[in-house]
C-alpha cells in the first residue's frame, strides 16, 4: 500500500486544517467549554462536507471514500473539535439533513447489550439518535428520551446526557449495514486518535525546545529525547494503521477489512494515550494546569478508546481472525 496522500488529500487536509485552527484554537477553549457544540460552526463543517463527504454527487456529497474521510478525521481530532462528528458522518443519506448539519444526529451502539446507565454524548442538544443494535439500524427521536445533562463530564468539551430508557425506534436498515457502519466508525475514530497522536507529539516537541533547565532547552536530555522518539514512533504506527483501515474499506481486496480496522482502532488508541501521558510528563507539574491543552487530549483519548468498541474489544476480535 502507499501510504501517501495525493495531491487533492493534501488540499482537503490543508484547507481543513486552516479551519480548525482558526475555529479551535487552544486560546478558545474555556469560551467552548460553557457551549461546546455551536450550530453555526457545525453548519459550517457540514458546508465542508464533512458529513456528506462520501455521498454521491446527486445527493449533494463530494463521492470521495474512507481514505479522505479518515485524513479529514485526523484534522479534526488534532483540534478536539467537539460535536457527534462520526455519528452525524455516518447518518448522511440515513437521516435526513443530517449530511446537510441541519439535523444533529448522535448514536449508541446498543449491540452488545447492557445493564450500565444509559449515557448519550450531547444528548440534551440531539435532534435524532441513531442506534446500532444486532438485527439492524434504528433512529430515535432523542427529544422524546427526557435526559438530563450529567454534571461532571470526564471530558469538558464533550457534554453527557442520561437517559432513563431507550425505545426501539424506527428501523432504518438490517444488520449488515449495522455492522458496516460499526466498521467505519472504529476507522473514522482511529482517525480522530491519530490526530491526538501527532498533536500531542507536535505540542512537546515543541514545548522541549522552549522550555530551559540548567541553561539548556530540556529537549537537549537524552531521557526526553528518548520519550519523544517513542511519541513519533507511536504516531507513525497509527498513521499507517488508520490509512490502511481506510483503504481496505474502500478496496477489501487489498486486505482483511475486519481484521485491519480492528487492529487501527487498538494502535491509534494506545498511541493516543501513550503521546498524551508523555505530553503531560514533558511538561511536567504544567501539564495537568487547565492554562495547557495537554490534559484535554487526554481525556478525549479516554473518550473516544470507548466509542465503536475498546482496545480490548477490538483486541479480542483481531486475535479471533487470526485464529480463523
Amino acid at each position: 500500500m502507499d501510504f501517501q496522500l495525493s495531491e487533492d488529500q493534501q488540499a482537503l487536509q490543508a484547507g481543513l486544517r486552516a479551519f480548525v485552527e482558526g475555529n479551535y484554537s487552544f486560546e478558545r477553549f474555556p469560551e467552548l467549554e460553557k457551549a461546546p457544540l455551536r450550530r453555526e460552526t457545525w453548519a459550517e463543517l457540514a458546508e465542508m462536507g464533512i458529513f456528506s463527504l462520501r455521498q454521491g454527487e446527486a445527493e449533494g456529497g463530494l463521492e470521495l471514500g474512507m481514505v479522505e474521510a479518515v485524513v479529514a478525521f485526523q484534522e479534526l481530532g488534532r483540534r478536539l473539535v467537539p460535536g457527534p462528528l462520526v455519528w452525524s458522518h455516518l447518518a448522511a443519506g440515513l437521516v435526513e439533513g443530517a449530511a446537510l448539519g441541519e439535523t444533529l444526529v448522535g448514536g449508541l451502539d446498543a449491540s452488545r447489550g447492557s445493564s450500565d446507565p444509559i449515557l448519550v454524548e450531547y444528548g440534551d442538544q440531539l435532534d435524532a439518535l441513531l442506534v446500532l443494535r444486532r438485527d439492524g439500524v434504528y433512529q430515535v427521536d432523542a427529544a422524546g428520551l427526557g435526559m438530563e445533562l450529567v454534571a461532571t463530564p470526564l471530558d469538558p468539551l464533550t457534554p453527557i446526557a442520561h437517559a432513563p430508557a431507550l425505545p426501539r425506534g424506527d428501523k432504518l436498515a438490517d444488520a449488515e449495514t449495522a455492522q458496516r457502519l460499526r466498521d467505519e466508525g472504529a476507522a473514522l475514530t482511529a482517525g480522530l486518535l491519530l490526530g491526538i497522536a501527532e498533536l500531542t507529539l507536535d505540542y512537546a516537541n515543541e514545548y522541549a525546545k522552549t522550555r530551559e533547565q540548567f541553561d539548556r532547552p530540556i529537549g537537549s536530555f537524552q531521557a526526553i529525547k528518548h520519550m519523544l522518539a517513542d511519541m513519533y514512533v507511536k504516531a507513525q504506527q497509527a498513521r499507517h494503521l488508520a490509512y490502511a483501515a481506510a483503504v481496505t474499506l474502500d478496496d477489501p481486496d487489498t486486505g482483511d477489512a475486519i481484521r485491519t480496522v480492528s487492529s487501527a482502532k487498538v494502535v491509534a488508541g494506545e498511541s493516543a494515550m501513550h503521546n498524551a501521558r508523555k505530553c503531560i510528563q514533558i511538561y511536567g507539574g504544567m501539564g495537568y494546569t487547565w492554562e495547557l491543552p495537554p490534559h484535554y487530549y487526554l481525556k478525549r483519548s479516554f473518550v473516544l478508546e470507548n466509542a465503536f468498541g475498546t482496545i480490548a474489544q477490538h483486541a479480542e476480535r483481531v486475535a479471533d481472525r487470526l485464529a480463523a
